[in-house]
């Protein structure tokens, strides 16, 4: 499969897809896509001829890609995050946690966390239902975002709930109900194996063995359960499978002067602890979510429509007292021998280094329950003023977010005993508590977003006009922080000539109060240029040329990650100072780090090159763009600093960095007969590179972060195992006294030391190669498709405590992988160092040794269903009736075996998934 990887990337690397569309959509006026169809129906030829009249109609010139609603309710998840995770190019997601209702994922847009959006405003839900959305549009290049300002720089996703539209009111109820597990699960060793292997570090370190031959034998033959224990925490308190369901149903419709769209659904996700079921609460993790949307359109008149959206979410939560995390990490760090999880007279064991038992943590520490409430309103009023002049448009907006959060604690303590022997009385630690019953508010967030626009959309002669301009504001207030507020002006407009030639432009005028005044507001404009070659004359013959434009585009985007107030000086309480013969302590003050006033936000210049073209009659369609974004002005620390100055140094705007790449996206769909398909696949490349960052003078050239990619490595190159004491003799002096079986690390600058002078790039964290493939089959009823999803040339950290054996001050766990050690006898096959007791100041160094491989390739998404023939659902009073099943995550292939490769590092394990479910509409 190491070979294979970097095959499926290469074939990946033909099929990607890059649109375009203005953030115009946020004023309801949606402009031109290339849409990923991810369904496929006979007609699916017919539709993709309307979408590209459609897209030639509008000719715009932005870099986007989007993803629609089928699509998103092939993927089974609690968040729209996880939903378009391979579907979208130049998107790359990563999900850290499977805790239920805690496992959102992380969004990097070319490199950059994006803005979020819904309806236009910049509020983001992320667990939201997909029957809920209508698209979702990811916004990449200048002419895209630049009516985003201060916040363009890193792009922007879109998400666009459904609409109702004009005719008698369509139910549809969909049903879903399924398993989980953990996608992998440490392999930790038996009592016997940690024994043993524990008994080889000890002398490794030059001690002896901590177990007896007669204790070895009672670990192996299991005869001492209370004495010698061999406990599978991972079997004792977790569940192999865990619920997972969801109900939504949604009605739509509307007559003349209104439409509707409402939407209720119900979630629940279990957790993967076991649970007491003869106790009146729920000790498990747990969530569950309930969320109803309503979507009005009106017509006041024939001039006047207006729009009213309203959202609430209720998200409940649970865990067990002691926490998930808490009891997850707990058993990464107790070995299978550190005490009984009962005693003989079923108390809880323990000892003097054991003091809070899993088994108790799990099922006897209570619990903790909170809960979390959204609500969301935004209207508008649209006015056509075509007695003015035809084309012409006014609209306001406003829209009001709320959000509480209240975490309530009814945890309990609880005593754990050591059994001392026959006739010996128990030994006790902890006492036991009563049950704490406490609440508090951990988060209160409110929004408030207003908006009024002048839009001009009018064509004369040859010439087509496109225009807008907008005036908003953004105000934020997050817990008991002062109000954060974004001010701007923007506008964009486009002129096209024969719809041939296009020229668009774009720019905000925009603030943050995060900064002082005078320098909180600034200028970013974006230009656009297009043409449509398959409009001329001579490409007008060619038949099976569909559509070929090619677009550029060129801005400056601002970007504001600033600090909280952080151009105002502080000054904390000092600790006291003690004053004359007879001291008395005064307190006083210490000031914080020092402030920079004339900071100001972060800027990107921003090149986006690329072409849209369709064959065949629209059934074969490609984008393609090359990207070039210098990030600069960076907020940084100064690296040429000195303690001297008695105090921390302000962030200045010094840094400067590169993201550049290319993305491509390939759809076709088409059908023979009765048997339709389709694929569509996207792959994108992205390289970054540090142009500056104030780094200190360094010593040698391969020291330099400066030149190197965005988040790169540093660390020491290994070179391999110390196989005889005599090579550790002659090697480069290492960190302490090496023997044979540590690792040995090159001397980079050839002095016989092994220091910080020998550090060197080592490897990245974030890939370089993403890749998707959506594969759709449809016959008679029956529908099939799968989403394949990648990624390349990214690296894994293998260090701490979820890697390395007897961590926790030598009482740690230890794991299968820690076997492959190091030995005399295994000298020639060893992967893994000579283990010791505790951290090994040589081994531990963060060395090339520890870097992996975290390429895979993963089934993220398959569903096979089967729609009732209608003139069967008919006889039952319903319009359609569909069964499917699907299964999320279910198979990975990566050359990292040690965990999942993308939630490596996570204690709540990422979840597989199988489920069936029903899909009925009326």
């Amino acid at each position: 499969m190491k070979r294979l990887l970097p095959l499926i990337s290469v074939l990946a690397c033909g099929m990607v897809a890059v649109p375009a569309q203005s953030l115009r959509a946020q004023q309801g006026n949606k402009g031109d896509k290339i849409v990923k169809k991810d369904t496929v129906a006979p007609n699916s030829a017919k539709s993709f001829n309307l979408l590209y009249h459609k897209r030639e109609e509008k000719l715009s010139l932005e870099s986007i890609s989007e993803v629609q609603t089928p699509a998103l309710q092939k993927t089974i998840a609690a968040n729209w995050g996880t939903m378009v995770t391979g579907r979208l190019a130049g998107l790359y997601t990563n999900q850290s946690s499977g805790n239920p209702g805690y496992d959102d994922v992380a969004l990097y847009l070319r490199g950059r966390t994006p803005l979020v959006l819904i309806d236009g405003t910049p509020q983001s839900f992320s667990s939201i239902n997909p029957e809920q959305i209508e698209s979702i549009t990811v916004l990449k290049d200048a002419l895209a975002t630049a009516m985003l300002g201060i916040r363009s720089a890193n792009g922007a996703i879109l998400i666009t709930t459904q609409k109702g539209v004009p005719s008698k009111a369509n139910f549809s109820f969909n049903a879903q109900y399924g398993v989980q597990r953990p996608m992998s699960m440490p392999k930790f060793l038996n009592a016997y194996d940690y024994a043993t292997l524990y008994n080889e570090a000890r002398v490794n370190d030059g001690n002896s063995p901590a177990y007896s031959p007669a204790d070895l034998d009672a670990f192996r033959n299991g005869t001492d359960s209370i004495g010698h224990p061999d406990v599978d925490w991972q079997d004792k308190v977790l569940k192999q499978q865990s619920k997972f369901s969801r109900y939504d149903m949604a009605v739509s419709g509307g007559g003349a002067g209104f439409r509707y769209f409402v939407n209720l659904d119900y979630l629940h996700q279990e957790g993967m602890f076991k649970n007491d079921d003869s106790r009146v609460y729920n000790s498990n993790a747990d969530y569950k979510r309930y969320i109803v949307r309503s979507n009005l359109d009106l017509d006041i008149s024939k001039s006047l429509t207006a729009t009213v959206n309203m959202f609430g979410r209720v998200q409940n939560y649970n865990q067990p007292g002691s926490t998930s995390e808490s009891i997850l990490t707990a058993i990464r760090a107790t070995p299978n021998s550190a005490y009984p999880a009962l005693n003989r007279d079923g108390s809880l064991g323990g000892n003097l280094n054991f003091q809070n038992n899993i088994y108790g943590q799990v099922y006897q520490s209570g619990y903790r329950p909170s809960n979390a409430k959204d609500f969301k309103v935004d209207g508008s009023l649209k006015l056509k003023l075509d007695n003015i002049t035809t084309g012409l448009w006014a609209r306001s907006l406003v829209a009001l977010t709320s959000f509480t959060q209240e975490d309530i604690n009814r945890s309990r303590t609880f005593a754990v005993y050591q059994d001392m022997g026959a006739n010996v009385p128990y030994k006790q630690f902890n006492t036991i508590g009563d049950q704490t019953n406490t609440s508090a508010i951990s988060s209160q967030n409110r929004l408030y977003y207003s908006e009024v626009s002048l839009g001009y959309n009018r064509e004369i002669g040859r010439s087509k006009w496109d225009a807008l301009v907008v005036a908003n504001n953004d105000n934020r207030t997050y817990n008991s922080d002062l109000t954060i507020l974004y001010p701007g002006l923007s506008g964009n407009v486009s002129y096209s000539l024969d719809q041939k030639y296009i020229v668009q432009a774009a720019a905000s005028y925009s603030g943050s109060t995060h900064y002082a005044k005078g320098n909180r507001n600034g200028m970013f404009p974006a230009i656009g240029f297009g043409w449509v070659l398959s409009k001329e004359s001579f490409l007008q013959r060619v038949g099976w040329l569909s559509l070929l434009k090619l677009r550029a585009s060129y801005g400056i985007s601002g970007y504001d990650p600033a600090g909280y107030y952080d151009y105002i000086q502080y000054y904390n309480d000092g600790t006291g100072y003690n004053f004359g013969n007879t001291p008395t302590a005064v307190n006083g003050l210490s000031q914080d780090a020092l402030v920079n006033s004339g900071k100001t936000w972060e800027k990107a210049k921003k090149l986006n090159i690329g072409f849209d073209a369709a064959f065949f009659n629209n059934h074969l369609q490609l984008s393609a763009d090359y990207f070039n974004n210098e990030h600069y002005d960076q907020l940084l620390t100064r690296g040429k600093s000195t303690a001297i100055l008695g105090a921390g140094y302000p962030n200045e705007n010094l840094g400067r960095s590169r993201y550049s790449g290319y993305e491509l996206q390939l759809n076709y769909q088409n059908h023979a007969g009765a048997i339709s398909y389709g694929v569509s696949a996207n792959a994108a490349v992205l390289k970054t590179k540090v142009l500056f960052q104030d780094e200190p003078a360094r010593t040698y050239a391969y020291m330099r972060q400066t030149g190197q990619p965005v988040g790169q490595l540093f660390g020491y190159v290994a070179d391999g195992l110390f196989q005889s004491q005599h090579d550790a003799d002659v090697a480069a002096k290492p960190f302490n006294t090496v023997r044979p079986g540590d690792i040995k690390y090159k001397d980079l600058n050839n002095d016989g030391l092994i220091n910080g002078l020998d550090q060197t790039a080592i490897g990245n964290t974030k890939p370089q190669l993403t890749y998707g493939m959506d594969l759709s089959l449809g016959w008679k009823g029956f529908d099939l498709s799968c989403l394949i999803q990648g990624v390349a040339n990214r690296n894994i950290v293998t260090t701490g405590s979820n890697f390395w054996e007897f961590q926790n001050n030598g009482r740690g766990q230890a794991y299968e992988n820690n076997l492959k050690r190091w030995t005399p006898e295994t000298a020639t096959t060893a992967t893994y160092p000579r283990v010791s007791v505790g951290t090994n100041a040589n081994n531990s160094q963060l060395s090339s040794f520890w870097v992996c491989s975290g390429n895979y390739l993963r089934m993220k998404s398959v569903e096979l269903g089967y729609t009732v023939p209608m003139k069967i659902s008919e006889r039952i009073k319903l319009n359609e009736v569909r069964f499917y099943i699907n299964g999320y995550n279910l198979l990975t292939a990566s050359p990292f075996k040690l965990a999942d490769p993308e939630g490596y590092n996570a204690n709540y394990p990422l979840q597989k998934m199988v489920n069936a479910g029903l899909n009925i509409k009326f």
